[in-house]
């Protein structure tokens, strides 16, 4: 089934099923145990009846068995001959025996006799009443319980049999079998379980069309953001948002999530974008100088501006070189993994600049603690950027210093210049940002060594901020966790 909505019926529908069917399992089980608890304690009590009257030494056939059709009564004796059984009982199971016949068994004593016989018994005392009723028993233990069938004036039908036994005043152990219909109890259980049986197919059809209904219903916004990201990718369109349902539940936050990616992806395209415009203008200029000055050499070799012309060629060259590091870093570029110490690299970086108008101080405390992990060659790019952007604007002075602070490495670049506007402090690092737009292109400047310093140092687990130096000039900072 290719289709949640089915998936999610059948498998709803199949768990109640099941659960169903336990349920109704326990219950019919529970039901059965309770009626034939019920009639064994029937029987129990009607063969606790008899057994009184064997502990009384009521004479065999003179027994009071009460309904037989009701209660089917057998008695066997110590060697397991019948002795007594209730009028019209045709057959017996499920009592040890299934005789029906009584056989010639030791005699009820009669009153002052201690042997036994049925002589000597007054005719008027046919209920036993002239027995002495304290020398016989019935035994006060649990019944032995048993399900069988008894055939009663032609009628079969199955009871719950009770065993009983009494002793009389010889001390003849007589054990009473008295049965209970079970009739009521499966009578009770079929129309339970036929209840059962009937109404199954209704409640999964209502379990099956109610979770189709409602996992359709909240499925509904799900085919909503389907549609419109289909729509979005063939129109590559990718301002559109898809809609948000109100509620606050699991397919709220996909909608939510989804915006939030077309957001970050729609940004990113734009930034792409722009980053290719910006590289094709950038790349124009020193591309149209350089055929210039070689179109006017080619036809008037003593015009050949030859320094300009190398000048240009390095601007290439460097703008090249950003944008392949740019390139590189946006495709997810992972910085080295070597140790190294950062303040020897300063010092490394600031020792071959020679050419710089401004000399730089450098304030770096003496070897040890000054390790980080990363590439030397992107963080000797990001020092070099950082020094360059301050020579670029610095009057008189650039410094440079490297601490230890909080576990992490500060590098420190400030200069004497304009600074930097509050207001344009993050703008800065936008690659081809240029606040001072003429004086950057002059000194060959496209706007993105402070782009590639942030980049990096992020890249490297840290970060690079700017900020006032003072009353006048800037300071840069990056931060780089010690090593990991």
């Amino acid at each position: 089934m290719r289709s949640v909505r089915a998936r999610a019926a059948l498998g709803a529908t199949v768990v109640v099923a099941l659960a169903v069917v336990a349920a109704g399992l326990g219950v019919l089980l529970v039901l059965r145990a309770n009626l034939t608890d019920q009639a064994g304690l029937q029987a129990e009590v009607a063969a606790r009846e008899t057994a009184g009257q064997l502990a009384l030494d009521v004479p065999y056939d003179k027994l009071d068995m009460g309904d037989e059709e009701d209660h089917p009564v057998q008695v066997t004796d110590e060697d397991g001959r019948v002795v007594a059984v209730s009028e019209d009982l045709d057959a017996i199971s499920g009592t040890g025996t299934d005789r029906v016949t009584p056989q010639p068994a030791s005699a009820v004593p009669e009153k002052g006799d201690d042997h036994g016989g049925h002589g000597g018994r007054d005719d008027d005392d046919d209920d036993g009443a002239g027995a002495d009723p304290g020398r016989g028993e019935v035994s006060t233990d649990e019944p032995d319980f048993r399900n069988g069938a008894a055939t009663v004036d032609g009628d079969t039908a199955d009871y719950r049999f009770a065993s009983v036994e009494a002793t009389n005043s010889a001390g003849l152990t007589l054990t009473v079998h008295a049965g209970a219909p079970l009739a009521a109890e499966q009578r009770a259980v079929a129309s339970v379980r036929g209840a059962m049986l009937a109404g199954l197919p209704v409640v999964l059809l209502v379990v099956a069309g109610v979770t189709w209904l409602v996992t359709r219903r909240a499925l509904r916004p799900v085919e909503g953001i389907r549609r419109e990201m289909a729509a979005i990718t063939a129109s590559e369109d990718l301002s559109r948002r898809v809609p948000e349902p109100g509620s606050r539940d699991e397919i709220a936050r996909l909608a939510r999530t989804t915006n939030e990616t077309l957001t970050a992806l729609e940004a990113s395209v734009d930034r792409q974008r722009r980053f290719v415009a910006d590289a094709s203008h950038e790349l124009r200029s020193p591309i149209a100088s350089l055929r210039t000055q070689l179109e006017v050499g080619a036809a008037h070799p003593e015009l050949l501006d030859v320094a300009g012309a190398v000048a240009d060629t390095v601007r290439l060259q460097v703008l090249a070189a950003d944008l392949l590091l740019l390139a590189r870093l946006d495709a997810g570029e992972r910085p080295g993994k070597a140790r190294l110490d950062l303040g020897a690299l300063v010092r490394e970086e600031v020792s071959q600049r020679i050419g710089d108008r401004i000399a730089v101080t450098v304030s770096v405390p003496e070897p040890g603690g000054l390790e980080v992990t990363g590439s030397r060659g992107q963080l000797a790019r990001v020092i070099g950027n950082l020094l360059d952007n301050a020579e670029r604007h610095a009057e008189s002075s650039v410094a440079v210093a490297v601490r230890v602070e909080r576990g992490g490495v500060v590098v420190e670049v400030s200069d004497d210049g304009a600074g930097v506007p509050e207001a344009e402090r993050e703008r800065i690092f936008e690659r081809f940002v240029r606040l001072d737009d003429a004086r950057a292109r002059d000194d060959g400047g496209a706007g993105l060594g402070l782009a590639i310093a942030r980049d990096v140092a992020i890249r490297h687990g840290g970060r690079l901020t700017a900020a006032g130096a003072g009353e006048r000039g800037a300071r840069f900072e990056l931060r780089l966790p010690g090593p990991r």
